[in-house]
């Protein structure tokens, strides 16, 4: 009979636990809560201290004390070490727009420029091979940073420049500047770029010629030579009918 009333105790207990366990469960989803994943790398990397200051809700101390590494690795040009310092800081810190950021343009900018002026590899293809490789580590690390932290608009607009200058893939790029421009906080110019960048998309220059003809008609202020240049080039595209055209 005790053991019996122990068992039904647990399921009891269990069953309370659930509506709470639930609630919690809800509320992290909403704040796109990530867990820190406390890991044998991360264990390595931090020490026996650091790794207890972690666990002790300290974590924001180790994040930037991690973030100085980087930066004496980044000055050493210690790529790998750049890249694996920044995984434990973004880890640690998922809400920390800066270190995704920070952590990207290292990649994508730093290290995929250094890969395609190593005096080291004479072959440019594999040259080439690398700084993508590069390339891809950024949008991976902007695209982690997105889901952590969907409401800010400065990941959208970092990942939308990585479209744009190393991919030169324009309909990305105005995507991702578009979904900035719709968020609280984002810069003016972010809905310029994104018609800018549909401007030279294949097949959607109707769509690119209505965004820019709203911004052209929205006031001075958008009235910009590059907007101004593109409406015309799409004007003579689509032949617009001369007494709809902007003035010279």
């Amino acid at each position: 009979m005790r053991a019996v009333a122990v068992i039904l105790s647990v399921l009891l207990f269990g069953a309370a636990r659930l509506p709470m366990e639930h609630a919690l469960a809800e509320t992290h989803r909403q704040l796109h809560f990530r867990a820190v994943d406390f890991n044998l790398d991360l264990r390595e990397q931090l020490g026996q201290l650091g790794f207890v200051a972690a666990l002790s809700g300290f974590r924001s101390l180790v994040a930037d004390a991690l973030f100085i590494q980087a930066h004496v690795a980044w000055e050493r040009t210690e790529w790998g070490r750049v890249l694996f310092l920044f995984r434990q800081i973004t880890t640690l810190q998922p809400r920390a727009v800066l270190f995704w950021d920070m952590a990207a343009w290292h990649m994508a900018w730093n290290a995929s420029t250094a890969a395609m002026n190593d005096p080291a590899q004479p072959r440019l293809a594999l040259r080439v091979k690398t700084a993508r490789e590069y390339f891809q580590l950024g949008k991976d690390f902007l695209e982690r940073g997105i889901k952590n932290n969907p409401e800010r608009p400065e990941l959208y607009e970092a990942l939308a420049r990585l479209y744009r200058d190393k991919y030169e893939d324009h309909e990305h790029a105005s995507e991702f500047f578009a979904k900035a421009a719709a968020l609280p906080g984002a810069h003016r110019y972010t809905r310029r770029f994104a018609a800018y960048e549909l401007a030279q998309c294949a097949g959607r220059e109707r769509e690119a010629y209505a965004q820019l003809r709203a911004l052209y008609d929205s006031g001075e202020q958008e009235r910009l030579p590059t907007l101004l240049r593109h409406l015309k080039e799409l004007e003579i595209k689509l032949d617009i009918r001369p007494d709809q055209r902007i003035p010279d």
